[in-house]
């Protein structure tokens, strides 16, 4: 067995940010910028009134002076003449301000009577006008490339008149179980049979994690039927079979990674849960065998295929990792790297973190429950209630 660490250095090797695409800005939420990114037009365009009022010269604003109203200024409209000493013109939030105006005075600070308006509050400095390019200039760089983009990037870019951005591509991760033991949910179940479940959450998280799942379905246990799928995942960044990992009789995921042409790079880690996997390149992907135990394949997961697909789609990602005062009492640890599933909470007395009650590696209601993973370095010694530990966060 190898150590986590090691494991994740081999996985990581020559893992380099994939090639570039591009997509609408409407799709961009989530995505690393493979270039620079430059404002093709100045943010506000023109000088903007910022409220509902009147555009005026400042030099004008003594309470209870008139001023003779000249037009109107709307939002797409603008007024084409010059205010001059004793105009106005009337202005809505949006609107350009006019040649020769540089203070918006606000309706509520005025009386109107016909054509004239009569100011009826103090005005102690120009204000209520935005300026052109208070937002930004053209030309400036508004995304660095490498910076990942948020659900605001995609208004940011269309206020620079951007409809398109390059960015990475998302790694293409297929995903297929194995076991001639499984069946679809809603199926009938025979002696010895259990639903075929793992796969979805394996899939979900790697599109959360920023990859692409394809799910390939579930291969019987032959060669034949295995060979099939690490056939059908050719084109695929990442291969992820689910199950067959460990090294029963019936466990032919290896073999048949080997026969169509993998190299197996490591078989078992030092880890709890997840022991069995493995991992091998085949052709120019990479293969994450995780076992078929739920916690152990959500475990690994996490362990290894997520910072996978971050160090090829170019993300500057690391899984937060923090410390917390436990809840209850933990037992000295064994000779490998575990990884309880625990819940971090928020109380009166600040962040504590719990254990779930039970760890068997067989479980998923833990998982659904827990947002975080203790971890526990080899042969850690036993922790009281209090002790800080070290966790992962999930989610």
């Amino acid at each position: 067995m190898i150590s986590v660490a090691e494991a994740l250095s081999n996985i990581l090797s020559g893992a380099n940010t994939l090639q570039s695409e591009t997509v609408s800005i409407s799709q961009c939420a989530g995505r690393v910028a493979a270039a620079d990114v430059a404002a093709k037009i100045t943010q506000p365009p023109f000088a903007a009134s910022a409220m509902d009022g009147y555009a005026v010269q400042f030099e004008d604003m003594e309470k209870g002076v008139s001023l003779r109203v000249i037009g109107e200024a709307p939002a797409g409209a603008p007024f084409s003449g010059t205010v001059v000493a004793g105009e106005a013109v009337r202005i809505f939030t949006g609107g350009v301000i006019p040649r020769g105006a540089d203070h918006v005075v606000i309706q509520e600070d005025v009386t109107r009577e016909a054509d004239h308006i009569k100011i009826s509050e103090p005005q102690t400095t120009p204000r209520h006008i935005r300026a052109a390019g208070i937002d930004f200039h053209a030309g400036d760089i508004l995304v660095s490339k490498g910076e990942a983009l948020n659900e605001i990037h995609g208004s940011l870019l269309a206020a620079a008149n951007i409809d398109k951005v390059s960015v990475v591509r998302r790694s293409r991760v297929a995903v297929f179980s194995n076991g001639d033991e499984l069946i679809e949910p809603g199926g009938a179940l025979k002696p010895g049979q259990v639903v075929n479940s793992n796969h979805y959450a394996i899939c979900a998280l790697i599109e959360n994690w920023g990859g692409e799942a394809t799910y390939l379905g579930c291969a019987r246990d032959s060669d034949a039927a295995i060979s099939e799928m690490f056939e059908k995942a050719r084109d695929a960044d990442i291969i992820v079979p689910i199950g067959g990992a460990s090294v029963g009789d019936y466990d032919f995921v290896k073999t048949a990674c080997r026969k169509s042409g993998g190299e197996i790079i490591f078989e078992k880690v030092a880890v709890r849960p997840g022991k069995p996997t493995w991992f091998a390149q085949l052709g120019q992907g990479r293969v994450i065998g995780l076992p078929g135990n739920p916690a152990s394949s959500l475990v690994t997961a996490t362990l290894f295929v997520r910072p996978l697909i971050v160090a090829l789609g170019g993300y500057d990602e690391r899984l937060a990792i923090g410390e917390a005062p436990l809840t209850t009492a933990l037992k000295a640890n064994g000779r490998r790297e575990t990884y309880l599933r625990a819940v971090i909470e928020d109380g009166a007395n600040g962040v504590t973190i719990s254990p779930a009650p039970d760890q068997d590696s067989s479980l998923l209601r833990p998982f659904a429950a827990a947002n975080a993973l203790i971890k526990r370095g080899p042969n850690a010694h036993a922790l009281d209630a209090g002790d800080p530990v070290s966790f992962l966060r999930l989610r």
